[in-house]
């Protein structure tokens, strides 16, 4: 059944992320607990589907104030597929060297931030260009991808530098480089990726232990709550909060 082989693929991932990566996340949360207490930012970047954990950690439900989104939409909004912002031009995109140069102009930074980046392989340009005008601006850098299975792939950067090179702190998401893990009779390719899974993964045991992190030094985390539940009066309120200090912070950015 290959609904059970692919979850049992996924669970295998999350596996090795706990067996290997618990140093590496705690070494990455406290940067980003650090620039949270500061009232500074994490910011969060990603190209393609790697946009995706950007998108899960804020806002949504559980997710707390302190990560800054920062998504690019041709390079995050390719539904269409075919036709205006499709696949061809998200994947040339992403491997135009510059093109996260002049992204990374339209913020203003801080030392105390945190710049945190999603990427699979590591070699493609965007993701290398933010994390060289990060190092730039002193900003530490958390990488995320399948760093050891790319170790040997050749960059597509000039620098000669790939995104895990360049990162202060790297969470191996232990994904196979394919991502895709499902092989079927007849066919070259396999179907079920694994990745978005092992960022997401990633993603909550890094921001769980910031809060814990956070909550030890004594410090308000202002929380998206559920406004779903029955009987919570306050859900309005406490949102409300969380979204006005968001407001409040962002207006540096």
């Amino acid at each position: 059944m290959l609904a059970k082989m692919w979850l049992e693929n996924a669970q295998s991932v999350m596996g090795s992320i706990e067996k290997t990566q618990l140093d590496n996340i705690r070494k990455a949360a406290l940067y980003m607990a650090e620039s949270i207490a500061q009232k500074r930012w994490v910011h969060t970047f990603g190209c393609g589907h790697a946009t995706l954990p950007v998108e899960e950690m804020y806002p949504r439900i559980g997710g707390f104030v302190g990560f800054h989104p920062m998504i690019e939409l041709p390079l995050s909004f390719f539904t269409h597929i075919v036709g205006e912002m499709g696949v061809n031009q998200f994947v040339f995109l992403e491997r135009v060297e510059g093109y996260g140069r002049e992204i990374m102009k339209s913020y203003r930074f801080d030392e105390r931030d945190t710049m945190w980046i999603f990427s699979h392989s590591g070699i493609n340009n965007v993701n290398i260009d933010i994390a060289l005008e990060a190092k730039k601006l002193n900003i530490p850098i958390v990488a995320m991808g399948s760093a050891a299975e790319f170790k040997a792939t050749e960059t597509r950067h000039s620098s000669g530098k790939n995104l895990f090179e360049l990162a202060d702190v790297t969470v191996d998401t232990c994904v196979p480089a394919q991502d895709a893990s499902v092989p079927l009779p007849g066919h070259v390719d396999k179907v079920g990726p694994v990745s978005t899974i092992a960022f997401v993964t990633c993603v909550w045991m890094v921001i769980t232990t910031v809060a814990e992190l956070l909550v030890e030094k004594g410090k308000k985390l202002y929380i998206h709550p559920s406004h779903n539940i029955p009987g919570d009066t306050t859900a309005r309120e406490r949102l409300h909060e969380a979204l006005e200090t968001y407001k409040d912070r962002i207006s540096g950015v």
